[in-house]
C-alpha cells in the first residue's frame, strides 16, 4: 500500500478554534520568567537548533516577541514560531517577524507540522469542554520533538494571576500557581484562573480544592508577616504548606516571585 505523504510544515490542517484574541504586553511575563528559570526547560533548549512554538498568541504578536527575547537570554540559538488559526492575525503579525529566529504561521493543535522542543499554549483551552481539552493535550504532546515539553495554562488579562501545568510525553509533571501577592485577598483567589484540567475540579473532595483550602489556611497563619508586605506573607505561606507535607518543588527564591510549584500528583483530578 502506498504511503500517504506527510504534509509539509505549515500545510497541516489547522486543528482548533480561534480564541478571543485578548492580549496585552507583559501578560505572560510570569510564565516566561518561570520557563527561563526552570532547569528542566533550559535542558530541553540545549539541543541543536531548538524550536519553540507559541500557540494562540492572539490579536497581536507582542507576547510571542517577548517570549523570544526572554528565551534568547538563556538559549541564544532558539527559534520561536507563533501559531494562530486565524489567518488575519497571522498577516497582522508578519511585520514583527525576523526569520528564522522569529516567525508566524497559521496553525492549531497540529502545530503546523512542526516538532518543537517547547510548546507554550496559554489561554487557549478555556473555551473547550473538559474532555476536549484533555484530547488537545494528547494531540499537542504527540507532535512534540522527542523529550519535548508543553506548558499549558491560564492567566488574567494583565498577567497578575496565573497557573499552568508542565507536561512531557508521559503526561503532566508539575503544577504552578503564580500571582502578584499584593493583588490577592487570599491564595484561593487564583481559582478563577486554574487551567481547564482543574478549574471544574475546584469542589470539595478534589485535590486541587484541598490544596487551595490548605494554602488559604497557611495564608491566615502567616498573617503576622503582613506588616513586612504581601510578598513576605506569600513566602511564609509557601513554607508552611511545604512543612505540612505538600510536595512543593521550588524554594524561597521562587516563592519571593509569587510562585509556588508542586508535583502534579498533588492536584491530579480524581477519576
Amino acid at each position: 500500500m502506498a504511503r500517504t505523504p506527510r504534509l509539509a510544515a505549515g500545510r497541516a490542517r489547522a486543528l482548533g478554534a480561534p480564541t478571543r484574541g485578548t492580549t496585552n504586553p507583559n501578560r505572560l511575563r510570569r510564565v516566561d520568567r518561570w520557563l527561563v528559570g526552570s532547569s528542566t526547560v533550559r535542558a530541553a533548549l540545549t539541543g541543536q537548533d531548538p524550536l519553540v512554538v507559541d500557540l494562540g498568541y492572539g490579536a497581536t504578536p507582542v507576547t510571542t516577541v517577548e517570549l523570544a527575547t526572554r528565551l534568547r537570554a538563556v538559549a541564544p540559538d532558539v527559534r520561536v514560531l507563533g501559531l494562530e488559526i486565524d489567518p488575519e492575525r497571522v498577516e497582522a503579525a508578519k511585520p514583527a517577524a525576523d526569520p528564522p529566529a522569529l516567525d508566524f504561521r497559521r496553525g492549531g493543535f497540529e502545530l503546523a507540522g512542526t516538532r518543537p522542543v517547547l510548546l507554550r499554549a496559554f489561554n487557549v483551552l478555556r473555551q473547550y469542554p473538559e474532555d476536549e481539552a484533555a484530547r488537545s493535550w494528547a494531540t499537542m504532546l504527540a507532535r512534540l520533538a522527542p523529550g519535548g515539553l508543553l506548558v499549558e495554562g491560564t492567566c488574567d488579562e494583565i498577567g497578575r494571576r496565573c497557573s499552568w501545568v508542565l507536561l512531557d510525553a508521559e503526561g503532566p509533571r508539575t503544577f504552578t500557581l503564580s500571582c502578584l501577592p499584593a493583588g490577592i485577598d487570599r491564595p484561593s483567589d487564583l481559582a478563577e484562573r486554574l487551567p481547564k484540567a482543574l478549574i471544574h475540579r475546584n469542589v470539595p473532595g478534589e485535590p486541587v480544592h484541598e490544596l487551595l483550602c490548605a494554602l488559604d489556611a497557611c495564608w491566615a497563619t502567616a498573617a503576622p508577616f503582613a506588616p513586612f508586605g504581601p510578598r513576605a506573607r506569600w513566602v511564609e505561606s509557601a513554607r508552611l504548606l511545604a512543612a505540612e507535607g505538600w510536595p512543593v518543588l521550588d524554594d524561597r527564591r521562587r516563592w519571593r516571585l509569587g510562585e509556588l510549584t508542586l508535583s502534579w500528583a498533588a492536584v491530579a483530578p480524581n477519576a
